[in-house]
């Protein structure tokens, strides 16, 4: 349910100056394109002014020195990071009352915070302890030994094997697995592949967000860990004593090979793959698409397939590009030549 709120108080929450009515109301949130006179819109920068011209926003959030064509703004340096904190005081996530639903299980040597929310058919095994404020939603489960710290959000179908070990504040999205049995095996005397125990364990720290269908395995032996800050998208694999740094921000459908080590603060974009357990260093770029195969250097940005420098890398993208016009350039050297036989690009190379 949104929380309408007078333009002056928003401000006040953001520790930031309403120009204009501070008493005007705002209810809600919008797009520019979406918003109508009782919702709070912002723009980044003036590429958008044709849009706040045609908004019908009742208010906005915009940076200094841009026209908001007689509606209330709040001024701000970052509209975009101001909007969204706006977003989460204005419209906050509904929670559940405190207490364990009748239809969930709850082993009896657990324990679960008073002030902890358990949903319908949630399973919350022996010995597990979930912490003040947490929200376990229903179809989550929990193994047994588990540990969950303070104001966690675990949703729908989340699952924590045993010895997973969640910081406070973490949100798990719907279907994350932690703790599922590392790809592990050895060949036996016959050739066969024969299981490698998985028994260790997932350590994520405080603040980390990891989303849905998302899966972070086991540790071989030792842990698995995710550091405080981490933010993983939908669909990203982690793979056994994996050890990523803190605020790495990792984009769906990546995937990281056993015991690769990713410093703090790297970005790594969708589908890139990782292999060979290299370290990718502090602040390092790889960018949609890269095959990390090698250690890449602490601020670098690399791409494509194996991960190079950045600017090379689009260089050859740009030279590939042209190879068409260039090949059909060399037969029209090699006819004027009188050149004749197999041609360039022809067959193999």
């Amino acid at each position: 349910m949104a929380k309408p709120t007078p333009l002056r108080e928003l401000a006040r929450h953001l520790g930031r100056e309403v120009e204009g009515d501070g008493d005007r109301v705002v209810s809600g949130a919008a797009s520019l394109e979406d918003a109508g006179p009782g919702d709070l819109g912002f723009a980044r920068s003036a590429r958008y002014e044709d849009a706040l011209r045609a908004s019908r926003a009742g208010a906005v959030i915009l940076p200094h020195g841009m026209d908001a064509g007689g509606r209330p703004a709040i001024r701000s340096p970052d509209p975009g990071l101001d909007f969204a904190r706006a977003v989460a005081w204005l419209e906050p996530e509904p929670r559940p009352e405190p207490g364990i639903h009748p239809a969930a299980w709850v082993a009896p040597g657990a324990r679960v915070d008073a002030s902890a929310s358990v949903g319908p058919r949630a399973v919350v095994g022996e010995g597990t302890r979930v912490g003040a404020g947490t929200v376990i939603h229903a179809g989550a489960t929990l193994y047994r030994d588990v540990e969950v710290g303070r104001d966690c959000t675990i949703h729908a179908g989340a699952v924590l094997r045993e010895g997973t070990r969640v910081g406070d504040r973490v949100i798990l999205q719907p279907g994350v697995v932690l703790g599922g049995d590392g790809f592990g095996y050895a060949m036996d005397e016959r050739g066969s592949p024969e299981k490698i125990p998985q028994v260790g364990r997932v350590v994520v720290g405080d603040d980390v967000e990891i989303g849905a269908n998302a899966t972070v395995d086991r540790a071989t032996l030792g842990e698995t860990r995710i550091g405080r800050g981490t933010k993983i998208d939908n669909l990203v694999m982690i793979g056994h004593n994996c050890e990523i740094g803190e605020d790495v921000l990792i984009v769906a459908q990546t995937g990281l090979s056993g015991s690769t080590r990713v410093d703090d603060g790297a970005v790594l974009m969708a589908q890139v793959g990782v292999t060979n357990q290299p370290r990718i260093g502090e602040r390092a770029f790889v960018a949609a698409r890269g095959g990390v195969t090698r250690d890449v250097p602490p601020g670098a940005r690399v791409g494509g397939f194996p991960a190079q420098e950045f600017s090379r890398y689009n260089r050859m993208v740009a030279a590939m590009r042209r190879l068409p016009e260039l090949l059909s350039r060399l037969r029209e050297v090699e006819r004027r030549l009188g050149i004749r036989g197999r041609r360039v690009g022809d067959g193999d190379a």
